[in-house]
């Protein structure tokens, strides 16, 4: 038995051997040198126009038309881009948009996308959220980043170029709805519109990734995250039933212990499966050199290492936990409306996002049945799957790629795994190649603004946007 442990030991080091001289021979370090550049007119310009569309609220609210609103937003987007308007063809849906620039071929058509609507600007801002004001190099306002600072990029692209008098290679659509916040019905209207006319897109370019500082805690510089595979997402519902009473004489298991009960299992024992996807281990492997050298050990090095890394992520890092399984956070929670009344009825909703590798409907069925251990009804309330992934040995990613390489100098690419949800998903019926990237410079200051308070874009950001937009547009 001795003999065989040491057998297991002795291999063990020789592996781990092997990965260190693997790691120093082959893994060299890279250090990713970007920063925006600055140019004062083309900031000045764009920052400008992009003030105008953040001062015009364009909330969202689930559930209502409010086609008129969107309407008034498309009104500011006229008088800031005339040419558009006057040499492309125009579609409104019930306020969502479709532009097509017609060009000297159909065949490999491109969808430029994002929305135009935002959340709300709740919470006490140190700025109107809606005043669009220009100061301290930045755009202020609910709406700056997420995300009419990309529509704002791709028609002003647009417009430059029809200046010119340039005609595109391949018919070129713009796509803006407004209910992305709110997971509406806008982007299916505007799908439906183009499978009615046959189209079937080459690429779609759509919010997501961005160009991030820091992707993953000691990864520094900059990087243009990709995002190629999007995770789904869906909300359940628990409810726990009782005959209710008062709370002097509390029984066992009241329907609030049992949902706690419930909680406490699902953070304590993960019931999901962690797994490197493809695209996931892509990304890991091409930050490993931009890492410290411990980190491109582990991540360049996954033949050896990924199931210690499964193991070590949850406490490592929260986001890089989220990109290799199902997650679940319990968002929502309800009991008796008096203070000394046990409820009949608690309810409890989670938020739940679908990995590729554990999908929705094998994900639900591992919670209903840890849901029934405490005798709780489990309803699902809304939620879709994931995303196809887009092949990151593509044409068309590779096509994305070069086109950030000659807008960005030294900017790193690597492919990214998509937490979020965007529109671009219901492009998959008709579009291999679902790209989801803005390239906008997102730091810490552009995160935490996304939903929250004192959102904000730096100015610097804008010219370089417009520049990949033409970039996708002129290189086909």
């Amino acid at each position: 038995m001795i003999k065989v442990l040491l057998g297991i030991l002795g291999l063990v080091l020789a592996l781990i051997l092997i990965a260190i001289i693997r790691t120093i021979l082959f893994i060299k370090p890279k250090t990713s040198t970007f920063e925006s550049s600055h140019d004062e007119i083309r900031e000045q310009k764009y920052a400008t126009i992009l003030s105008k569309m953040v001062q015009y609220e364009t909330i969202s609210v689930k559930g209502e038309n409010q086609r008129e609103k969107f309407l008034g937003f498309h009104k500011i987007l006229e008088e800031q881009f005339p040419l558009v308007h006057k040499h492309m063809e125009k579609t409104e849906i019930d306020g969502n948009l479709l532009f097509k620039w017609t060009g000297k071929q159909s065949d490999k058509p491109i969808v430029l996308m994002s929305h135009q609507d935002v959340v709300s600007a709740d919470g006490n801002w140190e700025r109107d959220p809606f005043s669009g004001e220009i100061s301290q190099g930045k755009v202020w306002g609910r709406g700056a980043c997420d995300t009419k600072c990309s529509v704002m990029a791709f028609f002003q692209a647009c417009e430059e170029l029809l200046e010119q008098g340039y005609i595109p290679q391949q018919d070129i659509y713009l796509s803006s709805s407004c209910t992305e916040e709110v997971g509406g019905d806008g982007c299916p209207k505007l799908v439906n519109e183009l499978k009615r006319r046959g189209v079937k897109p080459w690429l779609v370019v759509d919010e997501g990734g961005a160009i991030v500082n820091e992707p993953i805690g000691g990864c520094k510089g900059n990087f243009a995250m990709i995002g190629v595979v999007e995770k789904g997402q869906g909300n359940l519902e628990f409810t726990a039933h009782s005959n209710g009473g008062h709370s002097s004489y509390p029984s066992k298991n009241t329907p609030i212990a049992r949902l706690s009960k419930f909680v406490v299992d699902i953070e304590k024992h993960d019931p999901f499966k962690k797994e490197f996807i493809p695209q996931a281990k892509a990304m890991f492997e091409t930050l490993a050199p931009y890492c410290p050298f411990y980190m491109r050990l582990l991540f360049g090095n996954l033949w050896l290492f990924k199931p210690l890394l499964k193991l070590l992520m949850p406490s490592i890092s929260a986001q890089g936990t989220a990109l290799i399984k199902t997650t679940m956070a319990f968002t929502m929670q309800s009991g008796s409306s008096g203070y000394n009344v046990l409820p009949q009825e608690a309810k409890l909703i989670a938020n739940l996002r679908y990995a590729p590798h554990q999908g929705m409907n094998e994900s639900n069925k591992v919670v209903e049945n840890i849901a029934k251990k405490y005798d709780l009804e489990m309803r699902i309330v809304d939620g879709y799957d994931y995303c196809p992934p887009v092949d990151i040995h593509s044409d068309a990613f590779h096509y994305v790629e070069q086109v950030v390489h000659d807008v960005f100098k030294d900017l790193p690419t690597c492919p990214y795994v998509m937490t979020g949800g965007t529109d671009a998903r219901f492009y998959e019926e008709i579009s291999e190649n679902c790209i989801r990237f803005a390239p906008i410079v997102f730091g810490n200051e552009q995160m935490k603004g996304m939903h929250g308070l004192n959102e904000c874009v730096e100015t610097s950001s804008l010219p370089g946007a417009v520049d990949f937009y033409k970039g996708i547009i002129t290189k086909c």
